[in-house]
């Protein structure tokens, strides 16, 4: 009868669940047809609109960065309020005030030059106008729910577009908490959030959207770019991958070292550019060991109780990680965990994770097939760079790609040899944060790119505009029957090598 009377309530349940994402989805469309309505009513947004939506994204996040800081913490278990204030508040704030800085500057009407130049010098004008696509839906990820909302959205409105966002399920309170801040700060017809489960999220990546924004692994991509086709919806999609790190034998180690794992113990690896493995000359290893360890010791004395160290986003994910330093470690690497105050990190609730180095690894590891997304480092050794270059480039297209060195000859080897999303030399990570280069993957690690001026042209419709002269000048005569030899002459001049 107990048992019974539990499944009949785990029934229930399971309903209601079903139940609230039929409800879910269906307001879903009911928004997206009200935002797509609005646009087609109200027109064009004026620069003032613009302007003003931008404004009241960084009023809500000023005003509220204490309880978005507050709920990134409680959904991360540990999360320092600095880590926050800087990768989601600080860096959301940027974008957004770069749009609004810039954003007369960006709407203007783009000149080009008309074909054949003659027809320009007497009158003829070609330009291009940046229109708003309509409606942009924007799928975020958990490891920074807040950033991967407002980076992009600062371009969406910029570009003059209307926002559907569909936050993750990972990180409950966080979007909670925006779905809150931003129904009391935009109308549904503005911005609305959409809250839900992986069946809502699939469902949301099926909406007629004029424009897709997704951010996360690259398997789930392609799900998103399948789904997207039916109804021939433009994507962006910023995926991930194994981004490397070259360390060439001209570069400063100690530096390195300290940039390396800043980098990659941020958000403990839980980050889409995180060095994802190491190339290092083999002589210089020991030496760079060294170095990747006190640079752990000095930011991290201990770990276990630190709030400065972040926490594993759920166990399921934890579990990822742990399974893949098992294989690792059963098929032949070497394990060197970076522990200072020599803390108890197994069998715990609090699902932390100290940095770990990973030698003699090898192509069958599944830490070396697999993007990490955790603080596990392997690494390589070189004996020729060109042997390092070779490996990178028998690897798919990864996001980002990192390179140490004072030697230009060697840089230019490096970054002319290789493709990849972005490029940050003698330091990880940071071309994201500049918002004036476009940001973005190729490839397996994606498509597309946000950011700046690159960012409010990906979310605009480049409408090109020719306006042709009055006057019916000989050229344009001959182009029209009877043929005769004028067209001749024109022909002669045009198809000749």
């Amino acid at each position: 009868m107990h048992k019974l009377a539990s499944g009949v309530v785990f029934m229930d349940e399971m309903t209601r669940k079903i139940s609230q994402e039929a409800d879910i989805i269906e307001h879903m469309h009911h928004i997206l047809a009200a935002q797509k309505a609005a646009h087609s009513r109200d027109g064009v947004a004026s620069r003032a609109v613009r302007e003003d939506r931008l404004d009241r994204c960084i009023a809500l996040l000023v005003d509220h960065a204490k309880q978005i800081t507050d709920a990134l913490s409680e959904d991360f278990s540990c999360r320092a309020r600095e880590t926050s204030l800087i990768t989601e508040i600080a860096s959301s704030l940027g974008p957004l005030k770069y749009a609004k800085a810039h954003l007369a500057k960006w709407m203007r009407p783009e000149k080009r030059k008309t074909s054949p130049l003659l027809l320009g010098l007497f009158g003829a004008r070609a330009e291009i106008h940046y229109l708003p696509k309509g409606v942009v839906g924007i799928i975020a990820p958990w490891n920074f729910p807040v950033n991967l909302i407002f980076a992009p959205l600062a371009q969406v409105l910029a570009a003059g577009n209307r926002a559907m966002i569909k936050p993750s399920e990972l990180t409950p309170n966080t979007s909670e908490l925006i779905k809150f801040l931003i129904s009391k700060t935009f109308s549904p017809e503005e911005i609305a959030v959409i809250p839900g489960g992986p069946d809502v999220g699939q469902a949301f990546s099926r909406l007629a959207f004029d424009h897709l924004v997704f951010t996360g692994g690259t398997g789930i991509g392609r799900h998103i770019m399948r789904a997207a086709a039916d109804h021939l919806v433009p994507l962006t999609l910023e995926l991930g991958g194994k981004s490397p790190v070259v360390v060439s034998r001209s570069a400063d180690l100690p530096t390195s070292a300290d940039r390396i794992m800043a980098g990659k113990t941020l958000n403990a690896g839980q980050i889409c550019l995180a060095p994802d493995y190491l190339l290092v000359p083999k002589e210089k290893l020991d030496s760079l060991m060294s170095h990747l360890v006190a640079s752990v010791n000095r930011m991290y004395p201990s770990m276990h109780d630190n709030p400065d160290y972040t926490a594993i986003i759920s166990q399921g994910h934890y579990d990822r990680i742990m399974a893949l330093l098992s294989d690792a470690r059963a098929k032949g690497a070497k394990i060197v965990e970076i522990n200072p105050a020599g803390e108890v990190f197994s069998s715990q609730s609090d699902r932390k994770i100290p940095p770990i180095l990973v030698l003699d690894v090898t192509d069958d590891m599944s830490i070396m097939q697999e993007e990490i997304f955790g603080p596990l480092l392997p690494i390589k050794t070189y004996s020729e760079l060109r042997d390092a270059v070779s490996y990178i480039k028998a690897k798919p297209r990864p996001l980002g790609l990192y390179y140490f060195g004072t030697d230009p000859v060697e840089q230019d080897f490096v970054l002319s040899s290789t493709i990849s999303g972005g490029v940050t030399v003698n330091d990880v990570i940071f071309h994201i944060a500049m918002e004036d280069l476009p940001f973005g993957g190729i490839g397996p690690s994606g498509m597309g790119s946000y950011h700046g001026q690159d960012g409010f042209k990906e979310f605009s419709h480049a409408r090109a505009i020719y306006h042709q002269i009055n006057k019916d000048i000989g050229p344009l005569k001959a182009l029209r029957p009877p043929y005769g030899s004028a067209v001749k002459t024109f022909l002669a001049q045009h198809i000749n090598k």
